[in-house]
């Protein structure tokens, strides 16, 4: 079983340090032979390339953190109180509103309206909640953590606090979530991903170049790319443009530098993301 697990475990680091020996390799190399897991030769000039947008990099970075930091704790606060509504029996309407985050994991009002709603009746484009408030709510999560409350906090320690005048706000805050870290960190995660990886909603409300997250910039230079390369004129100037900008080797720098700092960050929730995972598990 350990060799088993051992070999899984290998699969799926591999791609990523392929990739950052990729993104290390020489281009004019990458271009003559190939992906090669001990490249011919090592070049930083993928690095070196996007070092030179340093400034809109370190920009999008703050912007994408901020509205990471910001947009999980809104998500937490907010689907966590929405489904400890839910997972208490004594709440009169919490079959309506149980239908209600259901309905919405089959039924989407479509793009038009949600720009339209966001836009018109809102207000946030160009704003830095146009990146946050769209990802704030999520129906499955809701379902996730009512489910974790229900198994995972007994009614008897509710049920005492009441008696001993705790209103629901202050049980919630002092007995709920020191009971539920797991579950809390579980979907914590889960929104962090989201938002860290969310280029959708830029493309949609963001026109101002200082509000532009990470994964959108990186995707604008990736599109320039491609259409430096779809577009060379044959040994013309644009052709010697062209070659001075490591291609291959730049994509995968980009995924370097939109994914290790999330990656670095993951063991720190490895262990309440585990025990969140086992929500609903058997017991002994």
């Amino acid at each position: 079983m350990n060799v088993i697990l051992g070999s899984f475990a290998i699969m799926c680091i591999f791609p990523f340090i392929y990739v950052i020996i990729i993104s290390l390799s020489d281009e004019e190399t990458l271009a003559r032979n190939g992906y090669q897991l001990i490249p011919e030769v090592w070049s930083t000039e993928a690095y070196q390339y996007l070092w030179n947008m340093k400034d809109q990099l370190f920009q999008s970075y703050t912007i994408t953190i901020l509205i990471t930091v910001i947009g999980t704790i809104v998500s937490v606060l907010m689907i966590s109180m929405y489904a400890y509504a839910i997972s208490r029996r004594q709440f009169k309407y919490r079959g309506f509103f149980t239908f209600i985050a259901f309905f919405t994991m089959l039924f989407s009002g479509g793009l038009v309206p949600f720009y339209i709603v966001a836009t018109q009746l809102l207000h946030l484009r160009n704003s830095i909640w146009a990146l946050i408030l769209p990802l704030a709510m999520n129906a499955f999560y809701i379902l996730i953590m009512r489910t974790f409350f229900q198994r995972s906090v007994p009614e008897s320690i509710l049920e005492s606090a009441r008696i001993d005048g705790a209103s629901e706000l202050r049980i919630f805050v002092q007995i709920v979530i020191p009971l539920s870290l797991p579950g809390i960190a579980t979907i914590a995660l889960f929104s962090t991903l989201g938002y860290w990886n969310d280029w959708f909603n830029a493309l949609l409300f963001i026109d101002e170049p200082q509000l532009i997250p990470l994964q959108s910039l990186l995707m604008k230079i990736e599109n320039n790319i491609e259409f430096l390369r779809q577009n060379t004129l044959t040994g013309g100037l644009q052709n010697e443009i062209l070659k001075a900008i490591p291609q291959d080797a730049a994509k995968m720098a980009m995924v370097v530098i939109s994914t290790l700092p999330i990656a670095i960050a993951y063991p720190f929730f490895q262990k309440y993301f585990v025990r969140g995972l086992t929500i609903g598990g058997v017991k002994e």
